[in-house]
């Protein structure tokens, strides 16, 4: 017979597996704090906005709180415990994953792949480059081409690195000033994940199937494929294989239209006491339509909404509260006036407003000495502002 969840049940598990029922340091964080997390986790999303911080240093902060940002670059530029891959989206992934992130390179991101094959002397000729030079970024190469495009840079010598990149024949070896500089993947991959047999594609699936189970707790077939961006039909197949095994058990949980699957790991905790803002990269709002199930929240991020057309702002963080989100809030950190700007904040209906903005107060107020910002300013937006403004001058 199927096991029945309740959504405040499921809520709690998917919360957990996501680390938030873990205690933050009352002391030093260090790698062992985020060895935990991204072992809970998984992945960190990068993203080129930075009109608050960069969407990688996030998650570590919304699990631990302050932390050294210095922390992670060291644990992916120096230490190489992660690297730069495709994934779900461009992340950060642990270097024991680098098997099955092989496996899948020649179904990922193609939109190179013809411009390289036409242009093939050019592109291995990039490669030798970095063969006998050693790290480059694509405007050190010796013709690096002109800059088309406003993101990323579309040049020739991007293209050719960007199509080495997705074929795993280089990675990131560096990130100054969030520049791209590129070394051979064996540098930077240690040799004893570098070193493994790479497994069957359908193997793969089935893994990284297990991988997202874990990270989520409890999903359906869409929640686990997207966590890795696995094909939807094979996925399907491999979770019925897996919950046969008893590798994952098939559950039900309260209003959602199709089946879940639970990881035997999963943990269901009394109550979650969880307190963060979360980056619209965190992988709790990933998927939209699992954010809405979970949590009854609906949540779209603005950024390409034309200003008059946005409901909320620019660059919304979702606010956890216990096992709920009970609000969000438009950030912006001004660093040239030391200040970290709430553009707007909202409640959600039937929350207490007194309630979320006591401590959301002390989130922002945390998160701000966290870059380095000297005060929180909170302007007029919003059905919470009042309650915000009040509650941050008493923090």
């Amino acid at each position: 017979m199927t096991r029945e969840l309740s959504i405040d049940q499921a809520r709690r598990i998917a919360l957990a597996a996501q680390g938030f029922n873990d205690p933050r340091p009352t002391g030093r964080v260090d790698m062992r704090h985020l060895r935990r997390v991204l072992g809970r986790v998984g992945l960190f999303q990068i993203d080129s906005v930075n009109v608050l911080v960069r969407a990688h240093y996030m998650p570590l902060f919304s699990r631990l709180g302050p932390y050294p940002r210095e922390l992670l670059d060291a644990a992916v530029y120096k230490r190489r415990e992660l690297f730069e891959t495709w994934s779900h989206e461009a992340c950060l992934v642990p270097c024991e994953r680098w098997p099955l992130i092989r496996s899948r390179l020649d179904e990922g991101l193609s939109w190179h792949t013809r411009w390289a094959r036409a242009n093939g002397d050019y592109t291995d000729a990039v490669l030798q480059e970095i063969e006998q030079k050693g790290p480059l970024a694509a405007g050190e190469l010796e013709d690096p081409g002109e800059r088309s495009g406003p993101w990323w840079g579309n040049g020739k010598g991007s293209r050719a690195l960007n199509w080495h990149f997705q074929q795993g024949n280089v990675g990131i070896a560096q990130r100054p000033n969030f520049t791209r500089v590129y070394d051979l993947i064996e540098n930077l991959i240690p040799h004893h994940y570098h070193s493994q047999p790479t497994p069957s594609h359908d193997d793969t699936c089935a893994a990284l199937l297990l991988l997202a189970a874990e990270s989520h707790g409890v999903g359906t077939t869409k929640d686990l494929a997207d966590y890795y961006r696995l094909p939807i039909l094979p996925a399907r197949q491999h979770l019925a294989e897996l919950a046969e095994a008893g590798e994952l058990e098939e559950v039900h949980v309260e209003g959602w239209r199709d089946k879940a699957y639970l990881h035997p790991k999963a943990i269901l905790p009394r109550r979650v006491d969880a307190r963060a803002l979360l980056s619209p990269f965190d992988p709790v709002v990933w998927e939209r339509d699992r954010t809405e199930r979970l949590f009854d929240f609906h949540y779209r991020i603005e950024i390409y909404v034309p200003a008059p057309k946005r409901k909320y702002g620019y660059y919304v963080l979702p606010f956890l509260l216990g096992n709920r989100l009970v609000g969000r809030v438009d950030l912006k950190a001004d660093r040239e006036a030391s200040r970290l700007l709430v553009q707007g904040a909202y409640h959600e209906e039937g929350e207490d407003a007194e309630e979320v903005a006591a401590s959301l107060a002390t989130e922002l107020t945390s998160m701000a000495d966290w870059l380095g910002l000297d005060s929180v300013v909170v302007k007029r937006r919003g059905n919470l502002t009042s309650a915000l403004r009040a509650a941050a001058q008493r923090v």
